[in-house]
């Protein structure tokens, strides 16, 4: 069975629905996976498709879709099944048509909201990727320890591995060592996370309504979504006030920004070194001294 036949049977097997494609649209945008737009009679879907040593990663994103969508908060394009055939893997899902202009009013409210969604303990049920890198998320009571061990050490180790410098990797011990000063006057609630909120993961549909997609889910301390709004732009005063409004944030988030995002300078460095190294030393460096 070819890999379009493939997918059309799965989508009647998991809808009850059958779905012959018409045609199909190359997507681009995505730098890990190839999309597309797959056209039938009555309904499009949108697909990812990989190598199937991939599949893991698709199957964890399609629990973290059903995940959020479970909040009834933030709009995620709906999950309907994942496979793989011919050595391919692929992701089909709800296929949104993008375009209905700026909501971030509304997305500061519904974001604020799918973060109280909570479980006992931060991680989640299953390791996922955040981009392509592992990212490891082991159930743990304390999320310092969290933190320290399953996002900065690990990224840090992948760092050391891609041949990063001995300067970053001293500075990044030093900056292991002292998390827990960030986290003096401050003990974090238990929230679900998209955990990869970046301009590219947001957009709105046709009726101006949020839409969330690409996540890297699990359960951890809400400010990590915040500041990785703020890494690469393209979130207005808008939301952050909406937010605050709807959830009001930490008087010391701005000292933990840094300490957050500095996790995602590393993976960058780690899929497409360059620069990285330099910014996250420089990152390190500040919060470093900031707890002197």
């Amino acid at each position: 069975m070819s890999l379009w036949q493939s997918i059309e049977e799965s989508i009647y097997q998991a809808t009850d629905e059958m779905f012959s494609i018409k045609s199909r649209d190359s997507i681009s945008g995505g730098c890990i996976n190839e999309a597309y737009r797959i056209v039938g009679s009555n309904k499009n879907y949108f697909v990812k498709i990989n190598q199937a040593s991939n599949l893991a990663m698709f199957e964890a994103e399609f629990k973290g879709l059903e995940e959020m969508a479970k909040t009834r908060s933030v709009r995620v394009p709906a999950p309907v099944v994942v496979g793989k055939v011919a050595g391919q893997a692929y992701f089909v899902m709800e296929y949104i048509a993008m375009g209905g202009g700026s909501s971030t009013i509304k997305f500061g409210e519904q974001l604020a909201l799918m973060h109280r969604s909570s479980q006992e303990k931060f991680g989640w049920s299953q390791d996922n990727t955040i981009g392509s890198t592992k990212q490891v998320n082991t159930l743990c009571a304390d999320w310092v320890n969290f933190w320290a061990k399953y996002r900065l050490n690990y990224q840090l180790t992948l760092a050391a591995s891609k041949g990063c410098g001995s300067r970053l990797i001293s500075l990044g011990e030093e900056l292991i060592e002292r998390v827990p000063d960030f986290f003096s006057n401050y003990q974090p609630e238990v929230s679900l996370l998209h955990g990869d909120l970046w301009g590219g993961n947001f957009s709105t549909d046709t009726n101006g309504n949020p839409v969330i997609y690409d996540p890297a889910t699990y359960f951890g301390d809400r400010e990590t979504d915040i500041a990785m709004t703020e890494l690469f732009g393209g979130f207005g005063q808008d939301f952050f006030q909406s937010y605050n409004a709807t959830w009001s944030l930490n008087d010391g988030y701005q000292s933990r920004r840094d300490l957050y995002n500095v996790y995602h300078i590393l993976n960058h460095f780690v899929l497409f070194g360059g620069g990285y190294a330099h910014q996250a030393e420089r990152m390190i460096s500040s919060l470093l001294a900031e707890v002197e």
